[in-house]
């Protein structure tokens, strides 16, 4: 059944007191306007601005009466003819005793007729004895060929608009969009649409950026996501071509959403590895590779102190990231929002919060591709490491000879330096055991060097730097070599 049948449903078995949920007054209303073609009731709206306002005689007819909630109570009740009434944001009027009691003889059919009551607004919160008379229903989110439509009238609005003049639209960037906009109100797709429309009179791929910032900022009213406005690309990561490989296979069945018999879509991977050595850049480079936003989930921002909002915070991230799919949820240092000793020191708040995560994992839906990152697989629960969470978890191990001399040629043209007037491959034998992160400041050290004696950075400047450097794989080196043997049976090489 779709959303227009179930509503007539709930019309014909009378049902006493509906409450519906959404920011979409009009949309709620045109609905309610279809029904009355096969379940025919008198129609009325009311509004404590306007009052009582009849909707199924050609037009809006105002009842007269005053609009305060006892009088349009007593007016419901003394009504000879059944209707439908819409009641916007009426519920805050439901604190004092007597509209409650009025509202509750209503309901139960106290000498008057079977009326549906339909509550409307966008947190409808009712009082135990109501809550238990109340069906709640959720309007369907506009399907692909509703968005298709509302893009099209926005572009015919464009024209109207502007004396003719029709909006360029490139057909393969409006499918794109219409995809993006899936998850969003009939409301909120229109007002995006013609944003982007009215902006410069065109719909084309330039268009995209602006459109996933603008879903993310209407979606993100949690506050615990953070949009990542610049995603990288491949080529702007040295080594990792396994993983690139991986990746670039499965960018179509994500993207188009359109896998074929028997292969599931790609959920996700996790990325461990010795810090340093790109697994943030490589997150980044992932949503580049997939061509689709990048928000980043901060577990720290999820706990609070009182029982049980640290996992209605994640709740309402995860339901957020959903809505903006397809896109990639990046989750940086997974290890330090999740407890692996079991033991109870925070509530049990890990616990619950890793189970959940865990139930998210395993039953989305969505298009959702989940990047976790972590620097100690010791400090991981066992659950998450189980085969079928990740799709795959890849380790990014130090880089060899070949990779930091990559890394020397990326960095050194990211600072403005000609990188051809150096020896690439000696420096990356100077370099044995340094991360990415560590040759970046090590050609940051020798620019400042450099600056301080007005002298043009050279390879013996960046090997003096070099050698006064102690990389971590040298500071650390029993941690870093006891995390390298762990992966090297156990995961899959990034390069």
């Amino acid at each position: 059944m779709n959303e227009l049948q179930d509503l007539v449903a709930l019309i014909r078995a009378n049902t006493p007191l509906i409450v519906i949920e959404t920011p979409d007054e009009p949309r709620v209303v045109a609905l309610f306007r279809q029904a009355l073609g096969q379940a025919w009731r008198a129609l009325w709206r009311w509004s404590i601005t306007e009052g009582l306002c009849r909707l199924d005689l050609g037009g809006e007819q105002a009842s007269g009466i005053a609009p305060d909630a006892s009088s349009t109570l007593a007016a419901i009740r003394n009504a000879h003819q059944r209707g439908i009434y819409l009641l916007l944001d009426f519920h805050p009027y439901l604190q004092y005793a007597t509209t409650q009691r009025m509202l509750r003889d209503i309901l139960q059919r106290t000498d008057g007729q079977p009326h549906v009551i339909v509550m409307v607004g966008t947190k409808v919160e009712l009082p135990d004895e109501l809550e238990a008379l109340a069906t709640r229903f959720s309007p369907r989110l506009p399907d692909a060929q509703a968005l298709q439509a509302i893009v099209a009238d926005e572009a015919a609005h464009y024209a109207r608009e502007h004396g003719g003049r029709r909006a360029e639209v490139n057909q393969d960037a409006a499918t794109q969009i219409v995809r993006n906009l899936q998850g969003l109100s009939e409301t909120d797709a229109r007002r995006i649409a013609r944003q982007l429309i009215f902006r410069d009179g065109a719909l084309s791929h330039d268009d995209l950026p602006a459109l996933a910032k603008l879903k993310f900022e209407l979606l993100n009213k949690s506050g615990h996501l953070h949009y990542e406005y610049d995603t990288a690309r491949f080529a702007d990561v040295a080594g990792a071509r396994r993983l690139k490989r991986w990746v670039e296979q499965r960018r179509r069945v994500f993207v188009e959403g359109d896998a074929p018999p028997g292969l599931d879509p790609p959920k996700g991977m996790l990325l461990l590895g010795v810090q340093g050595c790109g697994k943030s850049m490589l997150a980044k480079a992932i949503a580049g590779g997939l061509q689709v936003p990048l928000v980043r989930l901060d577990f720290g921002t999820l706990y609070d102190k009182y029982h049980g909002e640290t996992e209605k915070n994640l709740r309402a991230a995860l339901a957020s990231t959903e809505q903006l799919a397809p896109c990639v949820l990046w989750i940086d240092e997974i290890e330090k929002g999740l407890s692996s000793d079991g033991g109870d020191a925070d509530g049990g708040v890990s616990r619950r919060v890793l189970g959940f995560l865990l139930t998210w994992m395993a039953e989305r839906k969505s298009r959702v591709f989940l990047v976790a990152t972590a620097n100690q697989i010791d400090a991981l629960p066992a659950e998450l490491l189980r085969k079928g969470r990740f799709d795959e978890i890849f380790f990014i191990d130090l880089p060899d000879a070949d990779v930091r001399a990559e890394l020397f040629r990326l960095h050194l043209i990211k600072r403005g330096l000609d990188a051809a007037s150096f020896d690439l491959p000696a420096l990356a034998q100077a370099s044995d055991g340094f991360s990415g992160a560590e040759i970046e400041q090590v050609i940051v050290a020798a620019l400042y060097a450099a600056h301080g004696v007005d002298m043009p950075v050279t390879d013996f400047t960046l090997r003096q730097e070099l050698r006064a450097t102690r990389p971590l794989s040298v500071v650390m080196h029993e941690r870093v070599q006891a995390l390298r043997d762990w992966a090297a049976s156990r995961t899959v090489p990034a390069d």
